[in-house]
């Protein structure tokens, strides 16, 4: 069955984006292959993620440079699901991430806006029960 296997997020450093996504948020670094001086392959995904990952791109131009921190025109882009919303938003927020609003719940679960070290807007979401 065809699965959606990674998303580009643009980033200024490789290195700080690697630190933020593993310190901060608890992703896991699956891969960081040099491709030339310049350019790596650097996937990182949620602890036990089995299909989406993310991966690290570093700007290379200055168009992709002026769009680091805001891919999505100040919309939530990405959305981190959680089956424990109060662990996971007070980790988050022990760890330094930046809440936009406090939780609120929603029809379709718990959320709130958070923004990564770019800037760039997530839900972290607990979705209710199907």
């Amino acid at each position: 069955m065809p699965h959606l296997g990674l998303v580009t997020i643009v980033v200024r450093d490789y290195d700080e984006a690697i630190a933020f996504y593993q310190d901060v948020l608890g992703f896991e670094l699956l891969e960081d292959t040099r491709i030339d001086d310049r350019k790596r392959w650097v996937v990182v995904a949620p602890p036990g993620a089995r299909e989406t990952a993310v991966l690290l791109a570093r700007a290379a131009t200055g168009e992709q440079e002026a769009r680091v921190g805001d891919q999505t025109g100040c919309r939530v882009g990405w959305f981190l699901y959680t089956d424990a919303f109060e662990r996971d938003y007070a980790r988050m927020r022990a760890a330094g991430v930046r809440f936009d609003e406090a939780p609120r719940h929603e029809p379709y679960g718990t959320v709130a806006v958070f923004r990564d070290l770019y800037g760039n807007r997530w839900d972290l979401i607990a979705p209710l029960p199907s």
